[in-house]
């Protein structure tokens, strides 16, 4: 897990976001986010095609733009995090906890300013 105070969050984003489409383990395919660093954020599920996986990334960056896609949550041990839902309510995404509500807003903030526009490689080619 991560812990960030806000004015890093700024950073970290604004570094580098990238979204990196592969194969994954099972021969299926996968993308994934990164930032600057090269350290991956987040892992997609495996999808049987390279349509899938493309589609599924392109929902997650369209629905990043929406903020009633975003459901806050609070874990039993207090932690903050947000699922991110398509216009259907199914959740495309669940973010890593937080430990306070203003870091997972800031996050939050954060992937609808950056997430649209971030650079997708496709590592398959």
């Amino acid at each position: 897990m991560y812990c960030f105070e806000e004015p890093v969050l700024t950073i970290y984003f604004s570094y580098m976001l990238k979204f990196v489409i592969s194969v994954s383990k099972n021969g299926g395919y996968q993308f994934e986010i990164e930032i600057g660093n090269g350290e991956v954020i987040f892992t997609s599920e495996s999808y049987t095609s390279k349509f899938n996986c493309i589609k599924s990334l392109s929902s997650l960056k369209l629905n990043s733009q929406c903020d009633g896609h975003f459901e806050n949550k609070t874990s039993l041990d207090g932690k903050f995090g947000f699922n991110l839902k398509s216009s259907s309510g199914q959740v495309i995404f669940v973010s890593q906890d937080y430990t306070t509500e203003a870091i997972r807003d800031n996050v939050i903030e954060l992937a609808k300013k950056f997430a649209l526009n971030a650079a997708t490689v496709d590592n398959t080619i």
